[in-house]
């Protein structure tokens, strides 16, 4: 398998709107390349909106024990929890995010959206 021409159409079926198809091509090479970080958050992404959360979840929960200043990761498990209910796992993953890259208007959105649901304040 070529596993850059692989990641390649896996890119066009999530761009075209086929996250499931993308999930699917990108799994083999995740697990052919578990270190690479590009394939991994590819494939939570396809997660997230595909609305797999759970296996979302679980990417995202790597790419973050494997690089924990890692922002994009974090905001992205924050929408998960926050997608899943769980606003007060979301809200530390989103303050974190927000903290490292406060010029992102989305971060600063979706904290405050889960503050608010939370009734806590920053």
């Amino acid at each position: 398998m070529d596993l850059l021409a692989e990641y390649r159409r896996a890119t066009l079926f999530f761009e075209s709107g086929d996250p499931s198809g993308a999930a699917r091509l990108l799994e083999p090479i995740v697990e052919a390349e578990p270190d690479n970080s590009a394939v991994r958050q590819l494939l939570a992404r396809a997660y997230f909106q595909s609305a797999q959360l759970r296996r979302a979840e679980e990417q995202l929960q790597e790419l973050i024990d494997r690089n924990p200043s890692d922002h994009y990761a974090h905001h992205v498990l924050g929408r998960t929890l926050e997608r899943l209910n769980r606003y007060t796992d979301a809200l530390r993953h989103l303050r974190i995010a927000a903290a490292m890259h406060s010029a992102n208007d989305d971060y600063t959105t979706a904290l405050r959206r889960v503050e608010t649901r939370v009734g806590g304040s920053r």
